[in-house]
């Protein structure tokens, strides 16, 4: 009797044990599930926080294009104005050049409608010489100087030799014996370069 009294709590406490295991597994297994749940969770919201820095990368990208074309279209704006600028400032400073000389062209249509009857050489001679000296200071005033060559060291950057002549006392190995035509600078930078007869 004892016997069977001892086996039947010996069956009870293997069942209740039995119940304990599989409450325990069975908590394990909700924390398991717990766990992944708040580990899905996790992964869905760095998923989610990466599409946004994504997106707003893109949003940078796209804003940093539109920007870069409107300045290329700024610059090439810009670019063609500079370029129609130039052309007009050169045409117009050609204008003005011109312009200029038409009163000296004036002055010889004058000078010679009034020497076309006169026998006095002198006097076409003065009015030659005014005319010339009123070329000279309009090239002058806009930058225009002529050479100064005479008894000037010869220098292939300025002369342009077209003949040797041996050296004398007046005029050594090197320097410049004649002119032939005049050089001219403007603003310092060579217009036209002096011909020169140098000696040797």
């Amino acid at each position: 009797m004892n016997d069977k009294h001892h086996n039947a709590d010996s069956a009870d406490n293997k069942s209740r044990e039995q119940e304990m295991n599989i409450e325990n597994e069975e908590v394990e297994i909700n924390d398991v599930d717990t766990a992944g749940e708040a580990g899905a969770g996790e992964e869905m919201s760095e998923l989610e926080s990466l599409k946004n820095l994504l997106q707003q990368k893109e949003d940078e990208v796209e804003k940093e294009k539109k920007e870069y074309l409107f300045l290329m279209a700024e610059f090439d704006n810009f670019r063609k104005r500079t370029l129609r600028e130039r052309a007009d400032l050169m045409k117009s400073a050609g204008e003005k050049v011109l312009k200029g000389l038409l009163p000296i062209v004036d002055d010889f249509e004058r000078g010679l409608e009034a020497t076309r009857d006169s026998a006095d050489a002198g006097a076409v001679r003065e009015g030659m010489t005014l005319i010339y000296n009123k070329l000279i200071k309009y090239l002058a005033d806009n930058g225009v100087r002529a050479m100064e060559t005479a008894g000037a060291d010869f220098d292939a950057d300025l002369h342009e030799a077209v003949a040797m002549v041996p050296a004398d006392d007046d005029t050594p190995k090197g320097k410049i014996k004649d002119t032939v035509s005049k050089g001219y600078t403007l603003n310092d930078k060579v217009l036209r370069h002096a011909k020169v007869v140098v000696a040797q």
